[in-house]
Order: C-alpha cells, then sequence, then structure tokens
C-alpha cells in the first residue's frame, strides 16, 4: 500500500455520500488516503463542508467559496458570508472558483464578477485559492495574472487542458491538480506526454469525488460513484506516465498538499 496520500479535492458534500460517508472514510483510511479536503462550491455547500470537517477533524479540512455554476445566485451579501467562513479554522483555502464557458450554467458576466471578487477576499486574506477553469483560458488567466502578486498560492483543480495553457499556468507558479481524467484512454491520453512538465513541487493529485471515476477502474463500483478510495488508481497512473516511484511520487504530492493547504 502506497502512502499516505492526501485528496486535495473531494465534494464529500454531494447527497450521495449523505448515507455512508463514515464508511467512505474508512475505505479512503484502508487505502492509504490519510487527509481530505472537503470541496466547497456554495454558501450553503461551504457551510455545510465546515460541519462535515468539525465531525472528521482529524480526516478533513475544506475550502469555502462559489463555483462559476452557481455564480449568478450568490450576491454581495453571499461573497461577504463567504469571506466570514475563511476565518474558520477548517477552511484552508478560497474557492472552488473561476471561470468555466462549458456549460455556461451562469451568465459569463456573473462567473467573472464572483471570480474576481473571490480572487480579491483571497488576497485581502492571504489564503489560497482553488481554482476551477474550463474552456475560459484568456479570461481566467487574465484575472489570475492581476492578483497573482497578491495571492500567497494557487491550485489549478482538475487540469485537463493544453499544453500551452499548462505551461501559462506554471509560468505563474501555479499548482496544478490532476485527477482520474488522466486514467481514460479516449479524453484524457494527451495528459500522458505533458504532465513531466509539471515540476515536482508543483503537483497534486485529486479525485474530485463523486464524479471522475477512473474509467479503467477494475472493477468498478456498481454506483459508479467515485470516492477518495480510489485516489491511488490515479497515483498509480500518474507515476506510469511520469515515470516515477510511486511512493515517491505519494510523498511529494503529500507534502505539496500539506504546505499549501497548512495541514500538520
Amino acid at each position: 500500500m502506497t502512502g499516505p496520500l492526501i485528496d486535495i479535492g473531494a465534494n464529500l458534500t454531494h447527497d450521495s455520500f449523505a448515507r455512508d460517508i463514515g464508511d467512505v472514510l474508512r475505505r479512503a483510511a484502508m487505502a492509504g488516503v490519510s487527509r481530505i479536503v472537503v470541496t466547497g462550491s456554495s454558501l450553503a455547500d461551504s457551510r455545510q463542508a465546515i460541519t462535515l470537517c468539525r465531525d472528521y477533524p482529524e480526516r478533513l479540512v475544506c475550502t469555502a467559496g462559489i463555483h462559476p455554476h452557481h455564480a449568478a445566485t450568490h450576491g454581495p451579501e453571499d461573497l461577504l458570508n463567504i469571506e466570514a467562513l475563511i476565518d474558520q479554522p477548517e477552511v484552508r483555502a478560497v474557492g472552488e472558483t473561476g471561470l468555466d464557458y462549458n456549460r455556461n450554467f451562469s451568465p459569463r458576466a456573473d462567473q467573472l464578477r464572483i471570480f474576481e471578487a473571490q480572487l480579491q477576499i483571497a488576497a485581502q486574506t492571504a489564503r489560497p485559492v482553488f481554482l476551477h477553469e474550463r474552456e475560459a483560458h484568456e479570461d481566467f488567466i487574465g484575472l489570475i495574472r492581476k492578483y497573482r502578486d497578491q495571492l500567497p498560492a494557487a491550485v489549478v483543480h482538475c487540469f485537463t487542458g493544453t499544453e500551452d495553457e499548462l505551461r501559462a499556468y506554471l509560468d505563474l507558479d501555479l499548482y496544478v491538480g490532476l485527477t482520474g481524467w488522466i486514467c481514460d484512454e479516449r479524453r484524457g491520453a494527451h495528459l500522458h506526454d505533458m504532465v513531466s512538465l509539471i515540476p515536482d513541487h508543483r503537483l497534486m493529485i485529486e479525485t474530485d469525488a463523486p464524479y471522475l471515476l477512473p474509467r479503467d477502474l477494475s472493477p468498478r463500483p456498481r454506483s459508479r460513484r467515485n470516492e477518495p478510495a480510489y485516489l491511488p488508481h490515479v497515483l498509480h497512473t500518474l507515476a506510469r506516465v511520469r515515470r516515477q516511484d510511486e511512493d515517491e511520487l505519494a510523498a511529494l504530492t503529500g507534502e505539496n498538499a500539506r504546505r499549501f493547504f497548512h495541514l500538520n
């Protein structure tokens, strides 16, 4: 068993985990996943994430933020409430925040407004940022460049983009989070040729559970639900394509996560 591993992005407040979160965390521990960062994606979700972290203080920390999908439903008062949540000891980063022009669940103007406001919160509170970007690179990188000098650290979570996009993120000294997308021979094969570009000190791994179940996982759960216990499968594929020892990769990604999220 390789470990200990740290899953930097799991949506454990998702309804699919409501009935068996204790079992989910036990399976993660048995798989060598020692710590999990619970993703906050709305005001209500961020509050729920804090509550969950208080139930499992030795295992969980969280982020607090507003995902671009929810930008249209959050106004100035919600942003003030997010800023207040940042002071809670369970919260280690601002986000999930960013831009998503793939689905446009919120108008782009609202996405840009909420994203920039959260970058300002991160700058004012000296907190790292947990970032989401999909088919919005130019607007996204423009805002990151505007605030980068004011941010202590930032991670582009669930990176699935192009080599040019990756190089742009690395030029800004951003961390990069990789998921089970890299295990998908249809959609993620292009990542195999570029992940070696990510320096050891800027690489982290995550499941994005319950989403992005590794396509080549065997046996696959009947529920098709991803969970942190499958993080070693992501590690295995990443170690193979980077030509690194799995234990070495587990150690360095874990150390990066501890540094980024200020974990003991």
